[in-house]
């Protein structure tokens, strides 16, 4: 078998995994998307609201026809009709602590495809408390950012913002990033899930797309780190509270 390919033993592996992705608006849905069309056999996605005019320079997953209906079931239909033997599954919310919590015990890996940095915290918190690994993915303008991270064994998001940053409500978006960045996480999700490639554990992805430039930068776990330090420092973890 040569180099860069899929073997039929990651596709396997790929039919039996699970993966759980919140949310599925400019870079989630391209990721679920991807990940649907290369046979995971489960994908659950979290994404609440209705679908309005001005998404519709980025989320793929939607249309003209489904304006002013839950953005959730829309989505999951297209992804079915993509491919009839993955099963998809459809929140047509924002979990919260311990609804995210379960999502992620019956998931492989968590992809976070989020705006705020609340909900991105609390999806890294609950990866890293089952013990899977998790894909950051956010955008601005033409600029976007990627992170694939396994708590104990890599830096988390929480390493990474040991505080909350100021978020804008409203901020430019580029649905062509919004796409590519997408792409790139479900890229690494299948390497990850399949065992096949090499994955980029604990970098940030910068993809300039205003300059034409990438770059990788290595991240390093904070041993202070409010919830990977509580969890692998040898302390049991039992309350979403303790790494909040």
């Amino acid at each position: 078998m040569g180099a860069g390919v899929l073997s039929e033993e990651g596709q396997l592996r790929l039919k039996g995994a699970s993966a759980f992705v919140s949310r599925t608006g400019g870079m989630g849905g391209p990721a679920s998307l991807m990940l649907t069309m290369a046979g995971v056999g489960r994908v659950i996605l979290a994404h609440g609201g209705d679908l309005i005019s001005p998404d519709l320079n980025r989320q793929v997953l939607g249309s003209e026809r489904g304006l002013e209906t839950p953005r959730a079931t829309q989505f999951a239909d297209y992804l079915r009709s993509m491919n009839r033997f993955v099963t998809v599954e459809a929140i047509d919310h924002e979990p919260n602590d311990a609804e995210a919590m379960e999502l992620a015990a019956r998931s492989d890996i968590v992809l976070s495809c989020a705006p705020t940095f609340e909900e991105r915290l609390r999806l890294n918190r609950v990866a890293a408390a089952a013990r899977i690994p998790f894909i950051d993915a956010a955008q601005w303008g033409m600029m976007g950012t990627l992170m694939v991270l396994r708590a104990g064994s890599t830096a988390c998001l929480q390493c990474v913002y040991p505080t909350q940053p100021p978020f804008e409500e409203l901020f430019p978006v580029v649905g062509a990033i919004s796409s590519a960045v997408g792409s790139l996480a479900a890229l690494e999700a299948i390497k990850v899930l399949s065992g096949c490639g090499r994955v980029a554990w604990g970098q940030l992805l910068t993809l300039d797309g205003f300059q034409a430039q990438t770059a990788f930068v290595p991240l390093r776990r904070d041993p202070q780190c409010r919830c990977c330090s509580t969890m692998f420092n040898d302390v049991e973890f039992n309350d979403m509270e303790e790494c909040v």
